[in-house]
């Protein structure tokens, strides 16, 4: 039981990390893409921050941060390459 509830608090993180990225970032994406933006975020901005040595805190709302910087780092990347 605990494995879908993880799965389903990793989903809910990624689509506001990533909702809220494609706000700051203004780039239009559907909820499968602001999901995938924000679990891939979240692992970017996981690593940046820990690399950093910047701590966010625990919980919720320090992940959706974490993941909403990361999402905005690969964001940013993508548009980039894409020029």
């Amino acid at each position: 039981m605990f494995e879908i509830e993880s799965l389903f608090i990793w989903l809910i993180v990624g689509a506001v990390a990533g909702w809220l990225a494609g706000m700051i970032m203004k780039s239009k994406g559907g909820l499968v893409n602001n999901i995938i933006v924000g679990i891939i975020g979240a692992f970017i901005g996981g690593w940046l921050l820990t690399t950093l040595g910047v701590t966010v805190g625990n919980g919720m709302i320090s992940a959706i941060i974490t993941a909403t910087i990361g999402a905005v780092v690969l964001l940013f990347a993508i548009g980039l390459i894409k020029k």
